[in-house]
């Protein structure tokens, strides 16, 4: 098949996704697909008149290989864009997706992950993988998906905030601590802060203003971090994250050795057949489709407390979900066979 692999963006979790997409292009090859690996934002500016027959068999640079200890300044991304033209859609990529039999989103975060592109896809007849449009903006949603799946999952109370800098002191004043600052529809743990005192918490909001002012409040958790990736509606065998230092943010993520993953995960078999519930529990709630990936907290009492589901999760050489996958007997060009051959069976209705 002629396959279009699709990363990069204008998300803040671009060079995640521009890792996780080189990693899927060189499997499918590997399978025997054409496979053109493109950036979603620059598109093909660099390629005038190229014939995009071309691009499938085109190497990614080797930048894209690997991913930044910080995530990109987006200001500067969007300045480096030659093109003129306006939307998310860089030239020629509407057209090279049409053209493909499958396009495989390799995208993260906002404008890949939160069911836009899928909504364009959908009103274009574009068959992709993963999730469809609504499931995929609910997901997103951190807030959204918590009030929807509360009732079958444990999970820490939250609040939601959209809020000014005038607004920081007030809320600073209303909010217990410890708890944990997240951007509403933000992923990778971009602009995540626990706040254990007061001082911390008001320093996190006012980060928070540069991922728009909106967020959720949680009570923070103590306790291990367990993920569980979902596919084909059956969860997979979970994995440990053991951060060396502070917790799995952005860097401790991307960055191989910067945390210690065993998986399986060491729970009884008991509490591994439970999270695994659990997570195929939001995956069905959501109306999610092909994968995902839902992250818990495990506390001291031996209880599971769900926080957030990716619909995309990252596929880069330090991903969870390959390694979970591995677990299962799935080496990495399996798994991507299996999401493929999925979203085309649901793009079919069978």
């Amino acid at each position: 098949m002629k396959i279009v692999v699709l990363a990069g963006g204008a998300s803040p979790e671009r060079n995640v996704s521009l890792s996780s997409g080189t990693k899927i292009a060189q499997a499918l090859r590997s399978l025997g697909h054409e496979t053109a690996l493109v950036d979603m934002y620059f598109g093909l500016e660099d390629y005038p008149g190229l014939d995009w027959e071309e691009l499938y068999g085109a190497e990614a640079p080797e930048r894209w290989q690997t991913v930044s200890r910080e995530a990109p300044d987006m200001e500067a991304v969007r300045g480096s864009r030659k093109w003129e033209g306006k939307g998310e859609f860089g030239p020629g990529v509407l057209d090279l997706c049409r053209g493909a039999d499958l396009v495989f989103l390799a995208l993260h975060g906002q404008c890949g992950e939160d069911g836009r592109v899928q909504a364009a896809f959908d009103l274009m007849g574009i068959p992709y993988t993963g999730s469809g449009y609504l499931g995929s903006a609910i997901a997103m949603d951190k807030d959204l998906t918590k009030r929807l799946v509360s009732h079958i999952v444990p999970t820490p109370e939250w609040r939601f905030a959209a809020y000014t800098e005038k607004e920081v002191d007030s809320l600073t004043s209303k909010t217990a601590v410890p708890c944990v600052v997240k951007p509403v529809d933000s992923g990778s743990s971009i602009g995540v802060a626990i706040a254990r005192d007061k001082k911390a918490l008001h320093a996190a909001l006012l980060e928070g203003l540069r991922y728009g002012g909106r967020c959720v409040l949680e009570r923070y958790v103590k306790g291990r971090e367990i993920q569980v990736g979902v596919l084909d509606g059956k969860a997979l065998p979970a994995i440990e994250i053991i951060p060396r230092e502070g917790f799995y943010d952005y860097e401790n993520k991307y960055q191989p050795g910067a945390a210690e993953e065993v998986c399986p995960a060491p729970l009884t078999p008991e509490q591994a057949s439970q999270v695994g519930r659990l997570a195929e529990g939001v995956y069905e709630a959501l109306d999610l489709a092909v994968y995902s990936r839902a992250d818990f907290i495990l506390d001291e009492d031996g209880k599971f407390w769900f926080l957030e589901i990716n619909t995309l999760p990252g596929m880069t050489p330090t991903s969870l979900l390959p390694q979970e996958a591995a677990a299962a007997g799935m080496d990495y060009p399996e798994l991507c066979r299996r999401i493929v051959e999925s979203s085309l069976r649901r793009r079919r209705g069978t």
